[in-house]
């Protein structure tokens, strides 16, 4: 079986071109069954590589795979990148035609950004640590142009009716912004469910980015096309890739 990607619905230029794999179309097994593309989670590297082979007929060049430390580090992606080590960052951007933008998820949130006119393409790691340290911000502040010329579309994350948070978490953004109250519903003392996707668009917001669409999925809720942490723990993960032809 081939991969069976999930393609954004966004009013872009036709040379931006993005795309967020499935578990569909791997070789993994087990517990990372499917089309693991994570090197670091434990699955035989084998499966993996192939994978990837498999994920290659979508894309016109290697992934510009990152170091993600759930922070709000952005890397301008060139071609060198993508025959070199790995950089530690949680999100790129590029203006550079064929070269591929990516990150790996499996319950944190993909923020896909593109310039309306498609001279630059980008995305964004973006779990609650960072999402509250800035990375939707940061990415932002890396593109070219200015803020309301991007679109956004948000990915597969787990969905605001699972994830449960401690206060920590919550404390996190209402001390930055209290309207981002409305983003936690309580469910047990010192415990909230969470809505990244909500969180997202206030960030996206505040920055000048208007366009925004996605946010419908939840990787927690559906086992058999997404990967998900917190209900396996043991997983896999999926990618999201952004590039300009």
């Amino acid at each position: 079986m081939a991969p069976q990607p999930i393609y954004p619905e966004w009013n872009v230029a036709a040379r931006v071109r993005a795309l967020v794999t499935t578990r569909s179309g791997g070789v993994s097994s087990g517990a990372y069954a499917g089309l693991n593309l994570g090197l670091r989670c434990g699955d035989e590297v084998d499966a993996v590589l192939e994978n990837r082979r498999r994920l290659a007929a979508l894309l016109p060049a290697s992934p510009v795979w990152l170091r993600q430390v759930h922070g709000r580090g952005v890397l301008f992606a060139t071609p060198a990148h993508a025959g070199q080590a790995e950089q530690e960052a949680d999100a790129s951007v590029t203006t550079l035609p064929g070269t591929v933008c990516a990150v790996l998820v499996a319950d944190c949130l993909p923020v896909l950004l593109a310039d309306a006119r498609g001279e630059a393409v980008g995305l964004a790691h973006a779990g609650w640590r960072g999402l509250s340290a800035g990375v939707i911000e940061a990415t932002v502040a890396a593109f070219p142009c200015e803020p309301a010329r991007l679109v956004a579309w948000l990915g597969p994350a787990i969905g605001p009716r699972v994830y449960e948070v401690g206060e920590e978490v919550r404390t996190a953004f209402v001390t930055q912004d209290p309207t981002t109250s409305v983003a936690f519903t309580p469910t047990r003392p010192g415990h909230w469910f969470a809505d990244l996707y909500a969180l997202a668009r206030r960030r996206l917001s505040l920055c000048g980015v208007g366009r925004v669409s996605g946010g419908a999925f939840c990787t927690y809720s559906e086992p058999e096309r997404f990967y998900s942490f917190r209900r396996d723990r043991v997983t896999g993960r999926m990618a999201a890739l952004a590039w300009l032809e």
